[in-house]
Formats: C-alpha cells, sequence, structure tokens
C-alpha cells in the first residue's frame, strides 16, 4: 500500500517501478543515460531501439542495467527495422520488462515475448488501433491523444482515454498533453494506471539533446503554433514549426519526393539496410495501400531529420516533434526532479480532493424525515 504522499498502481506492480509515470521511447533522445535518469528517478523509462546502431544496442542495455543496479526498464522497436530480430533476441536474453512498438508484430513474435514474461505495450492512437492491439496480444496498452507529439491521431486525449478504458480488460497508460501532478491525477480519475510523457522527458537536463535545440522547445510558449503537419513523411506529425518545414511548405510535390528519396537512400545507408530488404518494406507498403509509395519512401525522413535536431544540433535544418505541453515548460529540470515534482503535485492535489469533498459531506444539510419529503 501507497503512503499518503505517495502514488502507486497496478502498473507499478506490472513494470516494477515506483511510480506510474513511463518515459517513452523518443528516438535519438531515448538512449542510455535518458532511461537511467528515468529508472533510477522510479519511472519507467524506454530505450529507442530503433535509431541506436545494431553495433551499439547490447552495450545500451547492458549500460542501463549496471547504472540502475538492475532495475527494470524497457526497449522500443519496429519490424520494419533491419535489426528487429536482433533487439526481439535481446530482450528475451537480457529479460526485459517490456517492450513499447505501434503496429507491426504478428501473433507469433507477441507469444514470444510473453512467454519470455515480457510486457508488450504499444502505442496507439484510436481506439480499434487498441483493440487491434489487444487482439494480437498486448497485455498493457499506451493511448496517445491527439495533443502528443511526433505521429500522432486526431482524438484528444479526454476523448479517447475513456473511450478505450471502457473498452479494453488490460492495463491503459494515458499520453498526449501529460506534464505535471494535476495530468496524472486526472489520467487516474479517467481510469488510466498511469501516464506517458515524451516531450517533458525531452526537455530535462538528462535528455542530452543539443543545447540550441532545446533553447528552441523553451522559447515556443503558445500552443496553438505546435501544429500537426503531413509533409515530413505522409503521416500527421505534431512539431514545432521551423524554417525546414517552412521549405517544405512552399516545395513543389516534385521536390518533396526528390529529398525523401535523399534521405531514404542516407537512412539505408546508416542502418545498413540491404537494397533487397529495402524493396521489400516498399513493396508491403505498396501492397497494403496502393496510393501510398510516395509516403512509403518518405518514411525515411523522419528519422534522418529528427537526427540533425536532435543529434547533430540544426533545429533549423530538421524535425523538432513535440506535444502541445512543449509551450508549458519553461525550465530544464531533471529527471528526478520532474518526478518528484509530479507526484508531489498529485498528492497534493488529491489530499485538497479529499478535503473539500469531506467538508461538502460534513456541512451538507441534513435529510428531512421521511414524513416530510414531498
Amino acid at each position: 500500500m501507497s503512503a499518503p504522499s505517495d502514488i502507486h498502481t497496478p502498473l507499478c506492480d506490472l513494470l516494477g517501478c515506483r511510480y506510474p509515470v513511463v518515459q517513452t521511447a523518443m528516438g535519438w533522445v531515448a538512449g542510455s543515460s535518458l532511461v537511467v535518469a528515468t529508472t533510477n528517478a522510479g519511472g519507467f523509462g524506454f530505450l529507442a531501439g530503433a535509431t541506436i546502431a545494431a553495433d551499439q544496442i547490447e552495450g545500451e542495455i547492458v549500460r542501463i542495467r549496471e547504472l540502475t543496479g538492475d532495475k527494470p526498464f524497457g526497449l522500443n522497436f519496429h519490424m520494419f527495422q533491419p535489426n528487429a530480430q536482433q533487439l526481439l533476441d535481446l530482450a528475451v536474453k537480457h529479460k526485459l520488462r517490456a517492450v513499447s512498438y505501434g503496429r507491426g508484430p504478428d501473433k507469433k513474435v507477441i507469444g514470444r515475448l510473453r512467454d519470455a514474461g515480457i510486457v508488450c505495450m504499444p502505442t496507439v492512437g484510436a481506439l480499434k488501433h487498441a483493440q487491434k492491439a489487444i487482439e494480437m496480444g498486448a497485455n498493457a496498452i499506451t493511448i496517445q491523444g491527439g495533443e502528443g507529439g511526433g505521429h500522432t491521431g486526431s482524438v484528444p486525449t479526454t476523448v479517447l482515454l475513456p473511450q478505450v478504458v471502457d473498452a479494453v480488460q488490460v492495463p491503459v497508460v494515458a499520453a498526449g498533453g501529460f506534464y505535471d501532478g494535476r495530468g496524472l491525477l486526472a489520467a487516474l480519475a479517467f481510469g488510466a494506471q498511469g501516464i506517458a510523457m515524451g516531450t517533458r522527458f525531452l526537455m530535462t537536463s538528462d535528455s542530452g539533446v543539443p543545447e540550441v535545440t532545446l533553447k528552441r522547445y523553451l522559447a515556443t510558449r503558445d500552443a496553438e503554433k505546435i501544429q500537426i503537419s503531413y509533409l515530413v513523411d505522409g503521416m500527421p506529425q505534431r512539431m514545432i514549426p521551423n524554417e525546414y518545414l517552412a521549405m517544405l511548405e512552399k516545395a513543389s510535390p516534385f521536390k518533396r519526393l526528390r529529398i525523401a528519396l535523399s534521405l531514404a537512400l542516407q537512412w539505408k545507408a546508416q542502418t545498413g539496410m540491404t537494397t533487397r530488404h529495402a524493396m521489400g518494406v516498399l513493396w508491403k507498403g505498396l501492397r497494403e495501400n496502393p496510393g501510398s509509395a510516395a509516403q512509403t519512401v518518405m518514411a525515411a525522413n523522419a528519422p534522418m531529420l529528427l537526427q540533425r535536431s536532435m543529434i547533430d544540433g540544426k533545429p533549423d535544418e530538421g524535425v523538432m516533434s513535440a506535444g502541445q505541453v512543449a509551450a508549458l515548460i519553461g525550465k530544464l529540470d531533471s529527471c528526478e526532479q520532474v518526478i518528484a515534482g509530479i507526484v508531489a503535485q498529485a498528492c497534493e492535489r488529491r489530499a485538497a480532493l479529499n478535503a473539500m469533498t469531506t467538508e461538502r459531506a460534513a456541512t451538507a444539510p441534513a435529510a428531512l424525515p421521511s414524513a416530510q419529503v414531498a
């Protein structure tokens, strides 16, 4: 049982963390350092396996285990990446507590992970995707409302969260629009078992994101300007507008496709993807949606453009994915300060609500005798 100054839910037991606060696997951001900082602060961190070189990923896993005293953490992967099988094998080998993913893994893959005692916790942005993921074997799920950063859906968290909670029988984690203790308490009131945050952890002193990029995030004070664009990879992405996005908006469709092809070749070379594998990904995309040839080619845009901002320190030449809450974050605290502050504020708000309802009950007029009731 948690103390009055603590917040504990069944999700904490499932993931093996102290607090129901999850750090999402942001590409080029959620490396071992951020996961270590999150985990040691009592949260649950996911390592972004999709943007870590194949020859470095196991070293990152080992480093996290060593620097956290072997505390539980998770790994994110995409089935289309060339070393997807390697990541699956490493998750099983190192007995990681959880994996996160989007659409992609089939029942056989998920079954293997479940048999190894690994929690399968995909992120989805729609009720139908949540139901499909659970049908495929997911035993926990993160739902991201439209306020969230990066690839996102169109339904706001306040609508999507209760919709999913009412429809599924697995633990639900709420994402999209969360950054403080008020949000955590609200998510629990909706029926979620915890919150997941990306932008809030990106905007910390532990994220490792270049200072010049973080200054751009901190300078964004208008939530309305953190808008959704389809120009990066053909799918809805919420981001902070910059010079590169302005250029794409003015570019012709042919120029955008030419840029996408160039970035796709860079991504192919960087990941070691063979031409056969690349053609297989393209062919699968064409079979699933014959009209999405350009979108399939453009899929490499996001990781390459994120790398420019998050690694190279060139926010004007890349993409700055962000949830709308970026406009509400005014300073770079450590992960420990962020999580401790969220828990403390949630406890304060819980106590205030309890006091409010207790006071109301104490001052409510006594019920009339039954004979006097009209």
